[in-house]
């Protein structure tokens, strides 16, 4: 059985390692855009951007083992259309026939449109290699960044930059960072954070374009200010990527929709990762198709659907983790926060943790500086069990949640 995987990111990487790993002597072809092999992309906005992670350690698996494993990388290649009544990957370079398909696409950052100024030069995303290529030159102690969007990426860029001695100011439309994504209490935490190392955070506060003739030379708010800037970083969210599957007719929702194998509309073809969406498992408020964009999810996800590709039939239920290194703080997160009613708030110095909790039962975790917190909260949630919001508010050792 010939097996093609379109996406050559985590995804790919860890569904093509579990296909062998699972004695598939078939063929396994990866074929991605960029010309680098499969890499991690998190560090992208945090080690690498600062400069504390090279090249070496971002790549994914040394080049031998791609040839030992007998793995085939087809990079810097682009993919035109799928050909399902063929079973074939038409791309920029020929075609690839398959007897079963893997999309593991990945994500694409949202730009502001160009008549806001989104394409002048000087406006960065963090998404690839060459974004950051792009960007790094840019980052000269004493310039000016000006940072749109209040999520993880924007915040991790934000941090990088202070550190690297610019000047940063952080603008979130929404009426607090971290809106979409977590509590008020974890997005104090987090603010608190940014603004104690001369992070200048804006929120509540809309753009109405970015501003430069040739290039970008300061953002305007939709209050009137004028923010100058010598570069900016645009980190307001990610796209799933869609266009093939969708041009082939395969069935989107919130993405590529997978059934609860990672299957989707044509049973020769599978999607795992941030392209991907699943039944919502019954924990989630409002069930449809969940997508989850993380590291973990690449990861697991792909491994579920590898083994599934070979006959498993095995549903994939999802164990949500992540996290984000801002400053010299790790946020760690366990679980998903969907439909919370109540949180419950630890301190722990220099950070602390937000429990949170739906129909009196645990459900996530936010841990900042408190590694403790997270993995008991991680270990509860994945074992199904639930202390009362009392008992996590009142314990002295967190460890007696676990009895």
């Amino acid at each position: 059985m010939n097996i093609v995987i379109l996406g050559a990111g985590q995804a790919a990487a860890s569904l093509a390692a579990k296909l062998r790993a699972l004695g598939h002597q078939g063929g396994i072809a990866i074929i991605g855009d960029e010309p680098a092999p499969p890499y991690q992309r998190p560090p992208l906005s945090k080690a690498y951007l600062l400069g504390d992670m090279g090249l070496d350690r971002l790549t994914l698996r040394a080049p031998e083992w791609w040839e030992e494993q007998r793995i085939t990388l087809h990079l810097g290649e682009k993919a035109l259309r799928i050909d399902r009544d063929r079973r074939v990957v038409v791309t920029d370079r020929g075609e690839h026939p398959y007897d079963q398909l893997a999309l593991t696409l990945g994500a694409t950052p949202r730009r502001l449109p160009e008549a806001m100024g989104g394409a002048l030069p000087g406006v960065h995303v963090v998404r690839s290699l060459a974004d950051i290529a792009g960007l790094k030159p840019g980052l000269v102690a004493g310039r000016r960044l000006v940072v749109i969007g209040g999520g993880y990426i924007g915040l991790e860029a934000a941090a990088v930059a202070r550190k690297l001695g610019l000047e940063v100011t952080l603008v979130e439309a929404a009426p607090r960072i971290l809106g979409r994504v977590a509590a008020p209490e974890t997005a104090a935490m987090i603010r608190d954070l940014h603004t104690a190392h001369g992070v200048q955070v804006l929120e509540g506060t809309g753009i109405t374009r970015i501003t430069g003739q040739t290039a970008a030379d300061g953002v305007e708010l939709a209050d009137g200010r004028h923010l100058p800037a010598d570069l900016v970083i645009c980190g307001i969210g990610i796209w799933p990527e869609t266009a093939l599957a969708g041009a082939a007719g395969l069935t989107l929702n919130n993405g590529i929709a997978t059934d609860g194998q990672g299957r989707t509309s044509d049973p020769a073809i599978w999607a795992a990762g941030d392209c991907a969406s699943f039944p919502a498992p019954d924990t989630c408020p409002g069930g449809g198709q969940l997508r989850l964009e993380s590291v973990g999810n690449a990861i697991d996800m792909a491994e579920a659907v590898a083994a599934n590709m070979l006959g498993a039939g095995a549903d994939y239920v999802p164990k949500p983790w992540f996290w984000s290194d801002q400053f010299d703080a790790k946020l760690q997160i366990a679980g998903l926060n969907l439909g919370y009613d109540r949180v419950v708030t630890r301190t722990a110095e220099p950070g602390g943790s937000v429990w949170y909790f739906r129909d009196g039962r645990l459900i996530a975790v936010d841990a900042l500086n408190d590694a403790r917190a997270y993995m008991i909260g991680k270990r509860l949630i994945e074992a199904g069990r639930s202390p009362t919001p009392e008992a996590v508010a009142e314990a002295g050792d967190l460890k007696a949640l676990m009895a």
